[in-house]
Protein backbone atom coordinates (compact mmCIF):
# COMPACT_ATOMS: atom_id res chain seq x y z
CA UNK A 1 0.00 0.00 0.00
CA UNK A 2 1.28 3.59 -0.70
CA UNK A 3 2.69 5.40 2.43
CA UNK A 4 1.46 9.07 0.08
CA UNK A 5 -1.54 10.67 1.78
CA UNK A 6 -3.60 13.38 0.71
CA UNK A 7 -4.59 16.26 3.07
CA UNK A 8 -7.81 17.54 3.45
CA UNK A 9 -7.41 19.86 6.61
CA UNK A 10 -5.88 20.67 9.81
CA UNK A 11 -7.96 20.46 13.36
CA UNK A 12 -6.41 21.11 16.92
CA UNK A 13 -4.92 17.66 18.41
CA UNK A 14 -7.22 14.78 17.80
CA UNK A 15 -6.74 11.32 17.01
CA UNK A 16 -9.57 9.45 14.87
CA UNK A 17 -11.14 7.49 11.89
CA UNK A 18 -14.05 8.28 9.81
CA UNK A 19 -15.53 6.04 7.13
CA UNK A 20 -15.59 8.35 3.78
CA UNK A 21 -15.54 8.19 0.61
CA UNK A 22 -12.02 9.97 -0.22
CA UNK A 23 -10.49 11.64 -2.95
CA UNK A 24 -9.09 8.76 -5.12
CA UNK A 25 -11.85 6.58 -3.75
CA UNK A 26 -10.17 6.17 -0.41
CA UNK A 27 -12.34 4.77 2.12
CA UNK A 28 -11.09 5.81 5.42
CA UNK A 29 -10.12 9.04 6.57
CA UNK A 30 -7.67 9.44 9.81
CA UNK A 31 -5.61 12.00 11.24
CA UNK A 32 -1.66 12.74 11.47
CA UNK A 33 -0.80 14.43 14.76
CA UNK A 34 2.45 16.76 15.37
CA UNK A 35 2.19 18.95 18.49
CA UNK A 36 -1.15 20.38 18.80
CA UNK A 37 -2.23 19.78 15.46
CA UNK A 38 -3.29 17.06 13.69
CA UNK A 39 -4.30 16.80 9.43
CA UNK A 40 -6.90 14.89 8.55
CA UNK A 41 -5.46 12.92 5.78
CA UNK A 42 -6.91 9.63 3.52
CA UNK A 43 -3.97 7.18 1.37
CA UNK A 44 -3.30 7.66 -1.94
CA UNK A 45 -1.00 6.33 -4.51
CA UNK A 46 -0.26 9.50 -6.50
CA UNK A 47 1.26 12.58 -5.73
CA UNK A 48 -0.82 14.43 -8.57
CA UNK A 49 -4.57 13.71 -7.99
CA UNK A 50 -6.87 14.30 -10.81
CA UNK A 51 -9.08 17.38 -10.78
CA UNK A 52 -12.59 15.94 -11.74
CA UNK A 53 -16.23 16.73 -10.27
CA UNK A 54 -15.98 13.42 -8.60
CA UNK A 55 -12.63 13.93 -6.52
CA UNK A 56 -13.39 17.57 -6.01
CA UNK A 57 -16.67 16.70 -4.43
CA UNK A 58 -14.89 14.03 -2.46
CA UNK A 59 -12.80 16.76 -0.91
CA UNK A 60 -15.45 18.92 -0.07
CA UNK A 61 -17.83 15.59 1.37
CA UNK A 62 -14.76 14.95 3.51
CA UNK A 63 -13.81 18.21 5.01
CA UNK A 64 -17.48 18.77 5.30
CA UNK A 65 -17.97 15.08 7.48
CA UNK A 66 -15.28 16.22 9.54
CA UNK A 67 -16.96 19.52 10.17
CA UNK A 68 -20.12 17.92 12.04
CA UNK A 69 -18.30 15.19 13.94
CA UNK A 70 -18.46 14.84 17.32
CA UNK A 71 -21.02 17.20 17.73
CA UNK A 72 -18.73 19.72 15.56
CA UNK A 73 -15.30 20.70 15.16
CA UNK A 74 -13.27 23.24 13.75
CA UNK A 75 -11.33 22.59 10.79
CA UNK A 76 -9.04 24.92 8.60
CA UNK A 77 -9.31 23.46 5.42
CA UNK A 78 -6.26 22.71 2.72
CA UNK A 79 -6.50 23.43 -1.01
CA UNK A 80 -6.88 20.87 -3.43
CA UNK A 81 -4.41 18.27 -4.24
CA UNK A 82 -2.33 18.76 -1.08
CA UNK A 83 -0.58 15.45 -1.42
CA UNK A 84 2.48 14.55 0.88
CA UNK A 85 4.82 11.68 0.02
CA UNK A 86 4.39 10.63 3.85
CA UNK A 87 4.18 10.72 6.94
CA UNK A 88 7.26 12.69 8.01
CA UNK A 89 6.46 15.25 5.08
CA UNK A 90 3.69 16.36 6.34
CA UNK A 91 4.67 16.55 9.95
CA UNK A 92 7.52 19.01 8.72
CA UNK A 93 4.73 21.14 6.93
CA UNK A 94 2.85 20.85 10.39
CA UNK A 95 5.91 22.24 12.42
CA UNK A 96 6.24 24.85 10.17
CA UNK A 97 2.94 26.49 9.95
CA UNK A 98 1.86 25.54 13.31
CA UNK A 99 1.85 29.17 14.63
CA UNK A 100 -0.73 29.96 10.83
CA UNK A 101 -2.35 26.89 11.71
CA UNK A 102 -2.79 27.49 15.18
CA UNK A 103 -3.94 31.27 14.61
CA UNK A 104 -6.30 30.62 12.07
CA UNK A 105 -8.03 27.54 14.30
CA UNK A 106 -8.59 29.99 16.80
CA UNK A 107 -10.12 32.70 14.77
CA UNK A 108 -12.62 30.20 12.85
CA UNK A 109 -13.25 28.59 16.51
CA UNK A 110 -17.15 27.50 16.27
CA UNK A 111 -17.57 29.02 13.02
CA UNK A 112 -19.31 27.34 9.92
CA UNK A 113 -19.01 28.84 6.03
CA UNK A 114 -22.38 29.16 4.06
CA UNK A 115 -22.93 30.37 0.89
CA UNK A 116 -26.03 32.30 -0.85
CA UNK A 117 -26.73 32.97 -4.02
CA UNK A 118 -29.63 34.17 -5.51
CA UNK A 119 -30.43 33.95 -8.93
CA UNK A 120 -33.35 36.24 -11.03
CA UNK A 121 -35.98 34.36 -12.67
CA UNK A 122 -35.98 34.05 -16.53
CA UNK A 123 -37.33 37.39 -18.04
CA UNK A 124 -37.71 38.58 -14.61
CA UNK A 125 -37.45 42.28 -13.87
CA UNK A 126 -35.54 42.85 -10.47
CA UNK A 127 -33.59 45.84 -8.74
CA UNK A 128 -30.49 44.25 -8.63
CA UNK A 129 -28.76 46.12 -6.68
CA UNK A 130 -31.88 47.18 -4.37
CA UNK A 131 -31.79 43.67 -3.36
CA UNK A 132 -28.21 42.87 -2.96
CA UNK A 133 -28.52 45.93 -0.21
CA UNK A 134 -31.30 44.91 1.33
CA UNK A 135 -30.77 40.76 1.56
CA UNK A 136 -27.26 41.84 2.56
CA UNK A 137 -27.54 43.63 5.41
CA UNK A 138 -30.11 40.82 6.40
CA UNK A 139 -27.52 38.49 6.17
CA UNK A 140 -24.53 40.74 7.44
CA UNK A 141 -26.89 41.52 10.79
CA UNK A 142 -27.08 37.71 10.96
CA UNK A 143 -23.38 36.61 10.72
CA UNK A 144 -19.63 37.54 11.84
CA UNK A 145 -17.74 38.25 8.15
CA UNK A 146 -18.70 38.21 4.69
CA UNK A 147 -16.88 37.61 1.06
CA UNK A 148 -18.22 38.26 -2.48
CA UNK A 149 -17.91 35.54 -4.42
CA UNK A 150 -17.68 36.14 -8.55
CA UNK A 151 -21.35 36.86 -10.49
CA UNK A 152 -20.53 34.91 -13.49
CA UNK A 153 -24.32 35.09 -15.30
CA UNK A 154 -26.33 38.05 -15.76
CA UNK A 155 -29.16 36.59 -13.74
CA UNK A 156 -26.46 36.03 -10.42
CA UNK A 157 -27.70 39.13 -8.48
CA UNK A 158 -25.81 37.98 -5.47
CA UNK A 159 -23.40 35.38 -5.03
CA UNK A 160 -21.51 35.43 -1.22
CA UNK A 161 -19.92 33.32 1.54
CA UNK A 162 -20.53 34.13 5.02
CA UNK A 163 -19.14 33.30 7.87
CA UNK A 164 -21.61 31.99 11.41
CA UNK A 165 -21.19 31.27 14.49
CA UNK A 166 -22.68 27.34 15.02
CA UNK A 167 -24.41 28.66 17.94
CA UNK A 168 -26.67 31.40 15.68
CA UNK A 169 -27.24 29.42 12.86
CA UNK A 170 -31.13 29.51 13.42
CA UNK A 171 -30.85 33.49 13.03
CA UNK A 172 -28.96 33.23 9.54
CA UNK A 173 -31.77 30.61 8.45
CA UNK A 174 -34.56 32.72 9.21
CA UNK A 175 -32.75 35.84 7.11
CA UNK A 176 -31.99 33.62 4.38
CA UNK A 177 -36.05 32.61 5.23
CA UNK A 178 -36.49 36.23 4.98
CA UNK A 179 -35.03 37.17 1.53
CA UNK A 180 -36.86 34.18 0.10
CA UNK A 181 -40.39 35.24 1.59
CA UNK A 182 -39.11 39.09 0.18
CA UNK A 183 -38.49 37.62 -3.40
CA UNK A 184 -39.25 34.25 -3.66
CA UNK A 185 -41.80 35.78 -6.67
CA UNK A 186 -38.45 37.02 -8.33
CA UNK A 187 -35.87 34.87 -7.67
CA UNK A 188 -34.30 31.48 -6.55
CA UNK A 189 -32.29 31.54 -3.42
CA UNK A 190 -29.76 28.71 -3.19
CA UNK A 191 -28.42 28.20 0.39
CA UNK A 192 -25.54 25.87 1.09
CA UNK A 193 -23.45 24.73 4.21
CA UNK A 194 -22.30 24.13 7.01
CA UNK A 195 -18.68 24.33 4.98
CA UNK A 196 -15.35 24.83 6.30
CA UNK A 197 -13.95 28.19 6.28
CA UNK A 198 -12.71 28.22 2.33
CA UNK A 199 -13.29 31.79 1.98
CA UNK A 200 -12.27 32.94 5.55
CA UNK A 201 -8.34 31.10 5.82
CA UNK A 202 -5.71 32.24 3.52
CA UNK A 203 -2.96 29.11 3.90
CA UNK A 204 -1.76 27.62 0.85
CA UNK A 205 0.18 24.59 1.31
CA UNK A 206 1.76 22.65 -1.76
CA UNK A 207 2.14 19.32 -3.29
CA UNK A 208 5.13 17.93 -0.89
CA UNK A 209 7.77 15.82 -1.67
Amino acid sequence: MSDHLYAYGVVAEAEFELDVEGVAGAERAYTVSHGPLAAVVTDIDTMDPELTDENARAHDDVLQTVLLDGGGRTVVPMQFGSVFKNARALKNVLRGGRRAFTKSLREVDGLAEFGVKLVAEEDATVDAEEIRTAAGERLAAASVGEEANDRFSDRLVMNRSYLVERDERASFDEAVDAITDDYGDVLTVQYTGPWPPYNFVDIEIGTQG
